[in-house]
């Protein structure tokens, strides 16, 4: 291959390696000394007994696949004044402080939002829902991509993070958040990266291959 082919085709090779490392965890399910730290962290942040055991089960029954979080909220009409934000701030304005220290921890990670938007209407289906009047009604719903759940771990258990929840806290009357591990995901980034460096490269490559013209007899 030549010296023009081998540039084409190896430069998308290796920036398709370099995000693949990045965005991929190889390090596997979390093992007990992994656990027992993350343990050792909440309790230290404050997390009640019933939530570090609720997060122990989440540990052990780690694949050390990627997952998304599930997020569906309802925000908060007149929520309290809370210490570090101004003094009548709006639900939004105060997931906003939330989410400025999130984003920013989720990036860095590999971790990103894949779908957020507001509520079209109200539940159309709901089974084995008590509440009806309080469960049919909410404001907006969020994936977000997490790594693995060892990445998920390492951001919320940074002391910011608990800090910051108080704003997310105070700007709900309700939310849901559970993590899926997907079967399906047709806007997976590493196929589609793929297949758009895998085209770039072709292109390239049928662009730059000299044409010869057919002799005549």
């Amino acid at each position: 291959m030549s010296k023009r082919r081998t540039l084409i085709w190896g430069v998308p090779i290796l920036l398709y390696a370099l995000f693949v490392g990045w965005y991929t965890d190889f390090g596997g399910p979390l093992d007990d000394a992994e656990i027992s730290m993350y343990l050792e962290r909440f309790e230290a942040i404050g997390f009640s007994q019933e939530r570090r055991d609720r997060i122990q089960r989440f540990m052990e029954t780690d694949t050390g696949r990627q997952f998304l979080m599930v997020n569906v909220v309802d925000y908060a009409d007149n929520p309290p004044d809370v210490p570090g934000a101004e003094p009548g701030e709006s639900a939004t304005q105060l997931m906003n402080r939330y989410m400025e220290h999130m984003y920013a921890q989720l990036f860095k990670r590999a971790c990103h939002p894949t779908v957020i938007g507001e509520a079209a209407f109200l539940a159309l289906d709901m089974v084995g829902v008590d509440d009806l009047e309080t469960a049919e009604r909410w404001d907006m719903g969020a994936l977000f991509r997490y790594r693995s759940r060892r990445t998920f771990l390492d951001i919320v258990s940074i002391p910011e993070t608990m800090g910051r929840h108080e704003f997310k806290i105070a700007a709900l009357d309700k939310t849901i958040a559970y993590p899926i591990e997907t079967q399906l995901n047709l806007g997976e980034p590493r196929v589609l990266l793929g297949l758009l460096l895998l085209s770039a490269a072709a292109i390239g490559d049928l662009l730059s291959t000299p044409r010869t013209r057919p002799t005549g007899d």
